[in-house]
């Protein structure tokens, strides 16, 4: 089975706006959690492919670094616009099944990953990480790839929980703690900074948010 992942990325200077940070430490946490997410996916047996759907030149020059196939997103008008990019890409070159994430879930582990896969039932299914205030998605499986389209920044959690159930009978919802942890504001960062999963990560974040 060909599974890709999908990683949807936002001009950095447009992004993250609620943790009301100064553009370039808002720029380098940014870069710090792509970075990171990309690399646990380079080394997951289970992912043939990532994709990155942008046009923040910084993430391109990341991606490059882990071998991913780069979408030029120029419009950049909603997540939902950047997953049907990739989708498109996907669907032309035969994968089977794609995982959508976001870039800010930098504690996700390559074991996370197989366990939500445990859950995949062919030849058509959903698999839902909701995030940890249960109003966002921090991750989607599709298979086929083109089971459902995205309802992202619309409570997304319970709104692809009800469109997956329109289109497939094995649809899962799964608890990962780590994936589930995302950085939306000051309080997910700080909740984020107290967990003992990846020091040298959560060293690098302190260091950008001490720095003058």
């Amino acid at each position: 089975m060909k599974i890709a992942a999908i990683i949807p990325v936002k001009t950095f200077s447009n992004a993250k706006t609620r943790l009301d940070l100064p553009p370039q430490k808002v720029e380098d946490l940014c870069k710090v959690m792509l970075e990171e997410i990309l690399y646990t996916i380079s080394i997951s047996p289970q992912i043939e492919k990532t994709i990155i759907v942008t046009k923040e030149k910084k993430a391109i020059e990341i991606g490059e670094k882990f071998n991913t196939v780069i979408i030029i997103d120029e419009k950049e008008e909603s997540v939902n616009d950047a997953v049907a990019l990739a989708d498109k890409y996907l669907l032309d070159n035969d994968f089977h099944a794609s995982i959508v994430f976001p870039q800010d879930i930098p504690y996700i582990k390559t074991q996370d990953i197989d366990f939500m896969l445990n859950y995949k039932a062919p030849p058509n299914f959903a698999i839902i990480v909701p995030s940890r205030r249960f109003d966002g998605t921090n991750a989607l499986v599709r298979m086929p790839v083109d089971l459902m389209k995205t309802h992202y920044d619309e409570d997304s959690y319970k709104i692809h929980m009800s469109t997956a159930k329109e289109h497939t009978l094995n649809v899962a919802m799964v608890f990962v703690k780590r994936i589930m942890w995302d950085v939306d504001n000051n309080e997910d960062l700080k909740f984020l900074l107290e967990q003992k999963e990846k020091p040298e990560i959560a060293e690098k974040i302190r260091k950008i948010l001490d720095s003058k």
